[in-house]
């Protein structure tokens, strides 16, 4: 008997630590974009061995999605609420619905910030990542001379799509500091009513250049026609609908440059982005959709 429990123990000694390592697996790190003034979190991404990766979709299967809300969404789940690339606040889970229609993998959530002022287009992201390197956390408006800077840029390139002498109108000029050189970047959308029925649109991230004279780093020009718009109403466009927005900067991987992370919105469900600064300019680096429900 004695020659027996020695074995189990032995055995124990070996295979506990591997089993220990199992159960206390870190919890994947995960990226929400905070929507509807602060009440919505909704799965933006995941990252995976350094990469982001699209998570679980309004469309999966329902057991995935339990699975996935009963994870991340607990009630009382507290979120670093980032705005600027920083930590400003909380943003903390209060309730999910895995069958809710439209919204089976978002929560409601109540956001904490004395910094962070969320309404309308002005968001945020939400995350269990805990940034290794300190944002800028500079997120503001331009000043007036940077407005006139930007839309002498957004006026050229629209120029450039052989679209000029109509009024310019945009939905977010903001600046930003995507590497805490304390030299903003600037990140905007804008659109044109080139017709009653046709409006062009431009999403773009801006840089100073060597030369010290702001230059548009990415730029992503569009049209749409009032046919192409699933409700038959162009003046949805104009709410915002089909633009790509910023929701926020954050360096999920710790380079010491902060990734630039926008939200479309449409009819059926919403689009997520992430830029990453390259030699040249800025590359996408997640291509994501949530299906919501159709419309």
């Amino acid at each position: 008997m004695k020659s027996i429990s020695i074995a189990i123990l032995v055995i124990l000694t070996l295979v506990w630590p591997i089993f220990a390592q199992k159960t206390t697996k870190a919890p994947t790190k995960v990226i929400f974009a905070v929507l509807n003034d602060g009440k919505t979190l909704e799965p933006l991404a995941k990252v995976e061995n350094g990469k982001l990766m699209q998570t679980v979709g309004g469309d999966a299967e329902d057991a995935v999605i339990k699975a996935f809300n009963k994870t991340y969404y607990k009630p009382k789940t507290i979120y670093n609420l980032i705005f600027g690339g920083s930590v400003a606040g909380t943003a903390t889970v209060l309730k999910n619905d895995p069958q809710a229609e439209c919204a089976r993998n978002m929560a409601e959530a109540a956001t904490k910030s004395v910094k962070a002022k969320l309404k309308g287009f002005v968001m945020a992201l939400a995350t269990n990542i805990k940034p290794g390197k300190a944002g800028s956390g500079l997120r503001r408006m331009p000043t007036p001379a940077e407005r006139t800077d930007m839309e002498k840029l957004v006026l050229a390139e629209f120029a450039k799509n052989k679209i000029s002498g109509k009024k310019l109108e945009y939905h977010n000029l903001t600046a930003l500091d995507v590497d805490n050189d304390q030299v903003p970047e600037f990140v905007g959308t804008f659109w044109i009513a080139t017709a009653p029925t046709e409006r062009a649109m431009l999403f773009f991230i801006a840089e100073k250049a060597r030369d010290g004279k702001y230059a548009l780093r990415h730029s992503d020009f569009r049209t749409v026609k009032q046919d192409e718009v699933m409700s038959g109403e162009i003046k949805d466009v104009d709410t915002g609908v089909y633009h790509e927005l910023l929701l926020d900067v954050l360096d999920y991987d710790n380079d010491g440059v902060a990734e630039v992370f926008t939200y479309t919105q449409s009819f059926e469900g919403a689009g997520f982005t992430a830029y990453q600064r390259k030699k040249g300019g800025w590359e996408k680096v997640l291509e994501a959709a949530n299906y919501h429900c159709g419309y």
